[in-house]
């Protein structure tokens, strides 16, 4: 099987790469693995031969040149984040509509051929008001650019599969938590540091009220979630082609008692409130719980409490135990 995997270079892309260097997740082994981004993605363990590229999909003829070796699976992972998106307007289209755009025009455009193409979207294609629980059927009327740009994404993917030009499945994430490694400019960025930050023995913002309730999933999860995707039977989603996938509705209250139960009050202590409307604002917008049934009954899973999220973050980044200084 030849894979490309486009954001690479990212948090989900690193760790989709070791993912694949473990065993056969695909059910058949990866013969030839690309990995592109803006910036030069890192030489993968279990992969000394995989082609490392950079590139911008949102400059013309880019996404053609990733095509020359006709890859059978597609990751399309590259994105700017929320808060950037909204704060750089003309960046977010450029980046997360046109890149999306071109490369489902450069695949339209090779004679015969039909890849599998997983295509990483949000929550944030939802606004307002909302529902108890979101479901399949709920309108798309997104609050945010970057959340409309997704949204534009997956009626992208869904007319082009339509029209057998690829064979797509998107997946509606939820917000990624506890993300490894230095904040970013996600507005949603602060979930993961009052966790992260306290477990390396850190002070923590947290700029909303401890009431704000929002939709999770470990970073592990969503590898699971985006591999699922890359062997799911697409027969059954029709022209339906982007689930929302499994999470955790869960309050920043709860996260920080989950920190208390595995951390200790120690831990807790090093979360500094400073309250910030400008996020209390994006985020308020944002879709807070879940009727994943569609999702689930196609076998997607997802962690049931914060102190499973919190444990994988414990095994996955952290050795398997809290840092001493914690």
């Amino acid at each position: 099987m030849r894979v490309l995997i486009i954001g690479a270079a990212g948090m989900i892309g690193r760790k989709l790469t070791a993912r694949l260097a473990d065993g056969t997740p695909l059910g058949k082994p990866v013969e030839h693995l690309t990995l592109v981004d803006v910036v030069a993605p890192s030489s993968p363990p279990g992969f000394p031969a995989a082609e490392l590229r950079t590139a911008d999909l949102s400059k013309p003829g880019a996404a053609t040149g990733l095509l020359d070796g006709r890859p059978d699976l597609i990751f399309h992972l590259a994105a700017i984040v929320s808060g950037e998106a909204e704060a750089d307007f003309e960046k977010g289209y450029r980046v997360n509509l046109d890149g999306t755009r071109n490369l489902f025009e450069a695949i339209r455009q090779q004679s015969g051929y039909c890849p599998r193409v997983v295509f990483t979207s949000s929550v944030a294609v939802f606004g307002a008001p909302f529902p108890a629980a979101i479901g399949d059927e709920f309108h798309t009327t997104p609050l945010t650019s970057y959340g409309t740009q997704k949204a534009i994404g997956e009626l992208l993917l869904a007319d082009y599969s339509r029209r057998g030009f690829l064979d797509g499945v998107g997946v509606r994430l939820p917000t990624i938590c506890i993300r490894p490694g230095l904040p970013n400019k996600a507005a949603s960025g602060f979930f993961s540091g009052i966790l992260r930050e306290p477990l390396a023995g850190q002070e923590a913002v947290l700029p909303v009220s401890e009431d704000v309730r929002h939709w999770f999933a470990s970073p592990r999860a969503a590898i699971g979630m985006v591999l699922h995707a890359a062997t799911l039977d697409s027969g059954p989603l029709g022209w339906r082609r982007t689930l929302s996938m499994p999470g955790l509705s869960a309050t920043v209250g709860d996260q920080i008692e989950a920190l208390r139960r595995v951390a200790g009050e120690k831990a807790v202590r090093l979360i500094r409130r400073e309250p910030d409307p400008a996020i209390q604002a994006i985020v308020g917008g944002w879709a807070q719980n879940f009727d994943a049934s569609r999702a689930t009954s196609l076998g997607f899973t997802a962690e049931t409490s914060f102190d499973q999220i919190i444990q994988a973050h414990i095994e996955d980044e952290l050795g398997g135990r809290i840092p001493v200084s914690a």
